[in-house]
């Protein structure tokens, strides 16, 4: 298909990991800045909570067709053209004077993340040999991905308090502009393919409709409940969607989604694995920060500082996974990490009303950030075992998705659940009590993790997927399995 061009391996990677540093930032630095949004732009309060939703939902829904189109056009051409969209859309969401004008926006830096996401990924993936070279890789873009999602709550509560909240969506600008420089200059374009393949519209239109919908029926439970009419309408519509996608996949022989990819136990358990690790670490974000400024009174400011030691953390459990997995298996640190970040949420679920920064929050912190990014490396390498380059934005789109929906989800239940501890009061020791509750949940999806890392995670590195039957050789990519 591809000829592949390897190009400079130091500027693929540190483009990717600048890119994936947009978007891990995007996720958390417009939450903060809410409050401001809505009296700035006039927003009702049931419609506020449309400018994180939609980007979930672009995001979430578009992931899949984002990286089988990487496999098909070309993942330089997809990540150039992700990247563009979605700074120019950012541009536009800093500019808006309207609300539908920012929630246009919002969705609009979905859909570039969601082409841009599993085609830098991708780039990774078949730059760098499967072993060492791309675990040490995956080491560098993992701890730049988590680090973009916790300094991200800091840089909200700077731009918000100091420069003001459109900032936090023109930020991207600098950063798009920089990834998009190093992609020209160092990532190498695809020749044409001999023969390329269709793209499968129906496969596609069933993936993001049942993703979509999945992912529209959970962010509205916040206003709607899990047990409404419309939630459930809405959750049956996805999983008819989403079984007819199954069934599509099967028969048709350009899938979106290869069925045969799911007989790996590594890309079944590390995307089963990155669901349930997601799930947890977005609603210990979520949770530890509602808990510093609505149960201890810190300002966003000072809220955003104390994710600093969290940021940390994730970098050097990160590094750690790097070297550990590069000599052994991805298996090797997965278990440790997801057991670790455990026991640093169950630590954090006997946080107190009467408590402090540096008796609840900061030692239970660096304990779960360790452990996340001892998960974060070796999981994204798992994923893409044995995967030939073919089909590596499919895998990529696959994981993202996987990533994408455990965050969403999981923040969506562990939230309903802290909410029905909560009840309607509002006191510093209610939502102590609700908060609490919702990290030990976290802390049992994490415990999970690190069950399915133990029994669905090969022992050796040489169990790969199955894959499809050999390709003609003028067809196959230079160097790569088929």
């Amino acid at each position: 298909m591809y000829k592949n061009l390897r190009g400079r391996p130091g500027a693929v990677l540190a483009a990717a990991a600048v890119a994936q540093f947009a978007f891990a930032l995007d996720m958390s630095v417009v939450n903060v800045a809410l409050p401001a949004i809505r009296t700035a732009l006039g927003f009702a309060p049931l419609d506020l909570s449309w400018v994180v939703h939609v980007y979930a939902l672009t995001f979430g829904g578009f992931l899949l067709l984002g990286g089988r189109a990487c496999d098909l056009y070309g993942r330089r051409r997809l990540f150039l053209l992700g990247l563009a969209v979605f700074g120019l859309c950012s541009l536009a969401g800093g500019l808006a004077q309207a609300p539908w004008q920012l929630i246009t926006a919002r969705a609009g830096q979905g859909l570039g993340a969601a082409a841009a996401a599993p085609a830098a990924l991708a780039m990774l993936t078949t730059t760098f040999a499967e072993g060492p070279q791309r675990v040490r890789a995956l080491g560098v873009w993992s701890a730049v991905n988590a680090a973009g999602g916790a300094l991200g709550v800091l840089a909200g509560g700077l731009l918000t308090e100091y420069a003001g909240w459109r900032w936090v969506m023109l930020i991207n600008l600098p950063i798009v502009a920089a990834a998009l420089a190093l992609a020209l200059a160092g990532v190498p374009a695809e020749a044409r393919p001999a023969r390329r393949e269709r793209l499968d519209v129906l496969g596609a239109a069933l993936a993001t409709g049942g993703v979509g919908l999945l992912v529209l029926g959970v962010v509205r439970t916040d206003a709607q409940g899990w047990g409404s009419p419309a939630t459930l309408a809405m959750l049956v519509a996805a999983a008819t969607l989403l079984a007819a996608f199954v069934f599509a996949e099967s028969r048709t022989l350009a899938p979106l989604l290869r069925l045969g990819l799911l007989r790996s136990r590594w890309v079944v358990g590390a995307n089963v694995l990155v669901f349930l690790a997601a799930a947890g670490q977005f609603a210990a974000f979520y949770f530890v920060s509602l808990y510093m400024q609505q149960v201890l009174g810190m300002g966003a400011a000072a809220t955003g500082a104390a994710f600093l030691p969290f940021s940390a953390g994730l970098v050097a459990g990160t590094l750690v996974a790097t070297r550990v997995t590069a000599a052994r298996t991805p298996r090797a640190s997965l278990v440790p990490g997801a057991l670790l970040a455990a026991a640093g949420l169950t630590w954090f679920a006997f946080i107190s009303p009467d408590g402090g920064f540096l008796t609840d929050v900061l030692g239970p912190s660096l304990m779960t950030s360790i452990g996340t990014g001892l998960v974060l490396a070796p999981v994204a390498a798992a994923a893409t075992t044995g995967v030939a380059a073919r089909e590596a934005g499919m895998a990529s789109g696959l994981f993202n998705s996987s990533r994408q929906l455990g965050g969403c989800i999981g923040l969506a239940a562990l939230a309903t659940i802290a909410a029905q501890r909560t009840s309607t009061a509002t006191d510093p020791a209610a939502l102590n009590d609700g908060y609490a509750l919702g990290l030990a949940v976290a802390a049992a999806l994490f415990a999970l993790a690190a069950v399915v890392a133990i029994g669905v995670l090969p022992r050796r590195r040489a169990e790969t997927p199955h894959s499809r039957p050999a390709a003609p050789a003028e067809n196959r990519l230079e160097g790569t399995p088929s």
